[in-house]
């Protein structure tokens, strides 16, 4: 008995293996115009407006744009722009022209090749060909014709072989979806063998395609074809059995798969601009993050050469699913139904998305939820106020966004089958990587073009995690109140600059924010005592802050999901959830303000600082909420370790490119002894010159840095888990907090203080990871200030740009040289970092 009655619509050529999927799945075929289908199965790419018409619930095999990766063509071109600016990490396809256009350049290559005395076979192929048909091998290049519409490739003549014939590897990958990209790769396959013993290519054996040509669609003609039930005989093959053969031959099979589930990522990136742009165009308004309505299964067709590495051949968007053996029929199979299992259609969309249209509809009627219009009249308050409803807003949709893909994640672990996603990686480097090439590729295919896409790729709120957006948007509550209690004093704009305005500041004397934070002593500074005032005030306000307040325009408070791990949603019994409600939330020691120390102050803190700091137990009910946080057999250990970790931090230099370390620190002495000259150059470098993604890539050569050294004292490669580095994680996005403000208050005395994020939470930060905050923030405004003075010696005085270049100055090549060439010295002992000044 069928459990839904999810209709799928499909062309009269669909293959037996779906029919027999789709009534495995419980659909009902329809008729072919219907057009409240839940599913829609196609054989062939679909036209664009065929997209654009579909509701929200229902789904569609395939996505517009895919093309320019699956014609081999269109291939060749996009990998070609992509190797100009990424060549390492694109190596992966053999070397394309394609004809007419790269007739003259191919024949070039070709008479280099002669006079170096090279003899080279190349591989002729249709442009949008199949099966096979259409490829020829050639040697004598001459005769190729120079109008006719096809491409040329390296032939790769050094291949893999097994048992003595040339083989190919059909990989079935599943995309469910462009925005955001998840793709997740079929951990079986196809191997399909030649059907004559594989030769070196020569005149000779060049039209013996059986020989060189691995389509099935070719050799089944062959009489040697071999049609054989056993797993390990026949021309074709499963690739769980080729796993394992190559596990049995001692080859190694993580590598194998990792090089395959690369090139399958990489590849797919360079489609991901065009195709997230198509969808886009074909699904206007729709929100980021909904659900998609396309996904697509392709066919990468990849060859291995006899080093075990894998190159790309082509890429099919229609992948025969047609049955002529039974290891075709359980492959296929497997790929289609654990496809609509991950998918997660169900009769019950149509009806959730009708009532989603009518809510939806009363709320445009009634006006709910839009933000009242600024004019022409408003006053700065007004703005102000204005601007931090529409950043609430920002958030609280980025907040469901990030609920969702949770909820979405949670379904696929429970029904990835035989899949596993790729992308993204649970991998945190392999992400950066790959969200580095993904940057790369936005810049290159969409240069000039939607603005507004590559504006929302580089948004920073896209690599933050449920808490971290809580976070912002328990700031977005302080900064209202604040707002709301100043609305009867005088309305104006927030001045820039916060620091403390002296007449004059001494020669070797810090303003008041440098004070001495290890010794608890404030240095002596020349400022107003008005200024002293507001810090006390400030300082009390921040201890006596223990209860998040409500902001008065909110509807009510923003409640953490179970997901989140700093939630209290997940407690045992009511009685915890009462105990907990009463108990008075914990506050954080806070002590004096930072200063730079000095080299003997860090030495003499280095040896005498005390070990006996213990770390301030957490409850019992507050333990067990995130069961993946790395916990320490004793908290004297994880208390060690903090201390280490605080010794390092303390230690720690910022280079500068071609200077010395004492000559680093003369830089930073030079900044701060003339800080009231450098403040409104490093105000105008940091919150006006730089944007939100590369004020990021400036702190993420303090986070890089910090991320190596936990991973060393810890010893633990995934420091994401670490309590301290999820603490270090909020402290860096506060510090972009309202494009980058929130770093910039800490050269100032008023604004709102880093240390907020720690006075409304319910979790325990002990003082030495509160100081070890404290250093993380030191680092990072010298930081700012050393890449400022780098960047204005390198291209002269930051004052008086008026070219349309300059005004977005820096480039973006100097922050990557930044980031390469700043970097935090750490020496490679611990004894080292502790004592890396000796008298």
């Amino acid at each position: 008995m069928s459990h839904s009655i999810n209709g799928i619509q499909s062309n009269e050529s669909v293959s037996l293996t779906v029919r027999i999927v789709i009534n495995e799945m419980d659909f009902i075929k329809t008729r072919d115009d219907d057009e409240t289908a839940n599913l829609i199965w196609n054989d062939s790419a679909v036209q664009h407006e065929k997209i654009a018409e579909l509701r929200n619930y229902q789904r569609i095999n395939h996505f517009p744009g895919m093309g320019e990766i699956c014609r081999k063509d269109c291939l060749a071109r996009n990998m070609a722009k992509m190797i100009k600016c990424q060549p390492q990490e694109y190596s992966f396809i053999p070397k394309t022209w394609i004809f007419p256009a790269e007739y003259t350049q191919f024949q070039n290559y070709v008479k280099e090749l002669r006079r170096k005395r090279k003899q080279k076979t190349f591989i002729v192929k249709p442009a949008n060909g199949a099966m096979g048909h259409g490829i020829s091998l050639i040697r004598n290049c001459e005769k190729l014709p120079a109008q006719e519409h096809f491409i040329v490739q390296e032939y790769l003549d050094k291949p893999f072989l097994m048992e003595g014939y040339k083989f190919d590897l059909r990989i079935y990958i599943l995309v469910t979806s462009c925005d955001p990209l998840r793709i997740f790769l079929y951990n079986d396959g196809l191997v399909r063998m030649g059907t004559e013993k594989y030769h070196a290519p020569s005149e000779a054996n060049l039209s013996q395609l059986y020989m060189h040509l691995t389509n099935y669609s070719v050799n089944k003609h062959n009489e040697n074809f071999e049609r054989d039930e056993t797993v390990d005989k026949g021309s074709k093959r499963s690739i769980s059995w080729f796993t394992e053969f190559l596990r049995t031959n001692d080859y190694d099979v993580a590598k194998f798969w990792g090089d395959v589930s690369e090139l399958v990522v990489k590849t797919l990136i360079v489609a991901e601009p065009h195709v997230l742009h198509a969808y886009r165009m074909c699904r206007p308004g729709q929100p980021p993050g909904s659900d998609s309505v396309c996904f697509e299964v392709l066919g990468f067709d990849i060859i291995l050469d006899r080093k075990l590495k894998p190159w790309l051949l082509e890429i099919n968007r229609a992948p025969s699913f047609g049955t002529d053996q039974k290891i075709d029929y359980d492959v296929k199979k497997g790929v289609l139904l654990n496809a609509l299992k991950l998918l997660n259609i169900r009769a019950s969309d149509k009806k959730r998305n009708l009532a989603q249209q009518k809510a939806e509809a009363q709320r445009r009627l009634y006006g709910h939820g839009s933000m009242k219009k600024l004019s022409a009249a408003s006053s700065d308050w007004e703005k102000q106020r204005h601007t931090l409803e529409r950043r609430r807003e920002e958030l609280k949709e980025r907040l469901a966004q990030v609920r969702k893909q949770i909820s979405r994640e949670e379904h696929e672990k429970q029904h990835l089958g035989n899949y596993r996603r790729i992308y993204p990686p649970d991998d945190k480097l392999l992400l950066e990587k790959y969200e580095s090439l993904l940057s790369a590729a936005f810049q290159t295919f969409l240069a000039g073009r939607a603005a507004s896409l590559q504006k929302e790729m580089n948004n920073p709120l896209k690599r933050m995690k449920e808490e971290d957006i809580l976070d912002l948007l328990e700031q977005c509550e302080l900064d209202d109140e604040k707002l709301m209690g100043k609305s009867s004093r005088q309305r104006g704009p927030k001045p820039l600059t916060g620091m403390p305005e002296c007449s004059q500041t001494p020669r070797r004397q810090r303003p008041d924010y440098l004070a001495d934070f290890t010794s608890g002593s404030s240095a002596d500074n020349s400022c107003s005592s008005s200024d002293e005032e507001e810090e006390e005030e400030r300082r009390k306000s921040l201890k006596t802050s223990t209860a998040p307040s409500a902001s008065p325009s909110l509807s009510g408070p923003i409640r953490r999901s179970i997901s989140c791990p700093r939630s209290i949603a997940s407690l045992s019994s009511p009685n915890e959830v009462r105990a907990l409600s009463t108990r008075p939330s914990p506050t954080v020691p806070v002590a004096p303000p930072l200063v730079r120390p000095s080299s003997a102050t860090l030495r003499s803190h280095s040896l005498s600082r005390s070990g006996s700091a213990h770390r301030v137990p957490h409850s019992n009910s507050l333990g067990t909420i995130h069961s993946n946080i790395v916990r320490y057999s004793t908290k004297e250990q994880e208390a060690e370790l903090v201390r280490q970790t605080l010794a390092v931090l303390t230690a720690m230099r910022i280079r500068f490119p071609g200077k010395t370390e004492e000559e680093a620190e003369g830089v930073l002495d030079e900044i701060l002894d003339n800080w009231k000259y450098h403040k409104p150059k490093v105000a105008s470098y940091w919150l006006v010159k730089l944007d939100s993604t590369k004020q990021r890539k400036v702190l993420d050569i303090v986070r890089t840095n910090v991320r190596s050294v936990l991973q060393r004292i810890w010893k633990e490669p995934d420091v994401e888990s670490l309590h301290l580095y999820r603490l270090f994680n909020r402290v860096f996005n506060r510090l972009l907090w309202s494009h980058g403000q929130g770093m910039w208050n800490c050269f100032s005395n008023t604004g709102s203080s880093w240390e907020t994020i720690f006075s409304k939470s319910s979790e325990v930060v002990s003082p030495q990871e509160l100081q070890c905050c404290r250093r993380l923030v030191q680092l990072c405004r010298d930081c700012l200030l050393v890449v400022y003075k780098f960047v204005s010696e390198s291209r002269g005085s930051l004052t008086g740009l008026k070219k349309d270049s300059d005004l977005k100055f820096p480039a973006l090549s100097s922050l990557y040289l930044c980031q390469k060439t700043f970097a935090l010295s750490p020496p490679q002992s611990l004894k080292d970092i502790i004592f890396i000044r000796r008298p």
